[in-house]
């Protein structure tokens, strides 16, 4: 018939859109209350409702203290997070793409094995990493220095498959053999012609891996002894811990919680149109 169209069901289009806002809602009213908190002081955060603003909210001043507090030690904290999750990002994203580029176009003897093996990575949890690294970072007289923190950062497997699967499906073998043939190296192909056709997949890997470094806070809690070479996590943990001696501290960690969430919501708002591109074609073509 005409007219007829291969839209589901009314019912299933509401209970998809009901389940949708409920997973909406889950994440979003933490955020709520976090900035609805963050204009509160010590006194109001307990003795007002928690997801309304106080009688005289003061956001830019307490925010300002936050930043000035113990001689600004949380504006190191936000640069120390930018540094290991911007630097960490980046190396893993070229890391990940250059193997996956080589295990989706260069056949050679156990590249499925090594492949499996990076998929086996996925799976081990990074908690379980922490002490092995630890042991060998302090042999190699690298503990409690920012090396400990970003090198380990700098390996996804995650990324790695993403890049395969992506490279494969979005890298013409024939594009290139005529670049081969025109008298282009490996090297120049894969900067030139393989990053370009796979910058949806090299977002969505900078992406995840940088909310991954951000929101780290095993690791750093193991490699650091040093506060000043905190990232934001462990730093505003630091002051949880001495919240009952300085109540004024409660209301920091509120507000630099806020703050640490910020970059993270502009970073996806700026890329989302790339990582979702790059999500669907990995697993569409896987």
């Amino acid at each position: 018939m005409r007219g007829r169209t291969n839209r589901p069901p009314v019912r299933y289009r509401i209970i998809t859109a009901a389940l949708l806002t409920v997973a909406a809602l889950y994440f979003l009213v933490p955020v709520y209350w976090l900035a609805v908190s963050a204009t509160k002081n010590s006194a109001d955060l307990f003795g007002t409702f928690g997801f309304w603003f106080s009688d005289h909210p003061h956001p830019v001043e307490y925010l300002v203290d936050v930043l000035t507090y113990d001689h600004g030690i949380y504006a190191r904290w936000f640069a120390n997070s930018l540094f290991y999750a911007g630097a960490g990002a980046v190396c893993a994203t070229l890391l990940s793409a250059a193997a996956g580029y080589a295990l989706a176009k260069f056949p050679f003897r156990g590249r499925e094995a090594l492949f499996n093996v990076v998929l086996a990575g996925v799976l081990i949890p990074g908690t379980a990493l922490a002490l092995p690294l630890y042991f060998l970072f302090s042999a190699m007289g690298l503990a409690n220095t920012c090396w400990a923190v970003l090198i380990p950062s700098v390996v996804s497997p995650f990324g790695v498959y993403l890049c395969r699967i992506y490279a494969a499906a979005a890298v013409p073998d024939s594009l290139l053999e005529a670049a081969r043939i025109d008298g282009a190296g490996e090297a120049r192909i894969f900067a030139g012609l393989g990053l370009r056709l796979m910058t949806p997949a090299l977002v969505t890997v900078f992406l995840f891996q940088f909310v991954h470094i951000w929101n780290n806070y095993f690791l750093p809690l193991v490699m650091l002894s040093d506060s000043g070479l905190y990232p934001i996590q462990l730093g505003l943990t630091s002051w949880t811990g001495y919240a009952d001696r300085q109540p004024v501290l409660y209301q920091y960690t509120v507000g630099g919680a806020f703050l640490s969430v910020v970059p993270l919501m502009v970073l996806m708002t700026v890329l989302q149109r790339y990582w979702r591109t790059g999500l669907t074609e990995g697993s569409v073509k896987a």
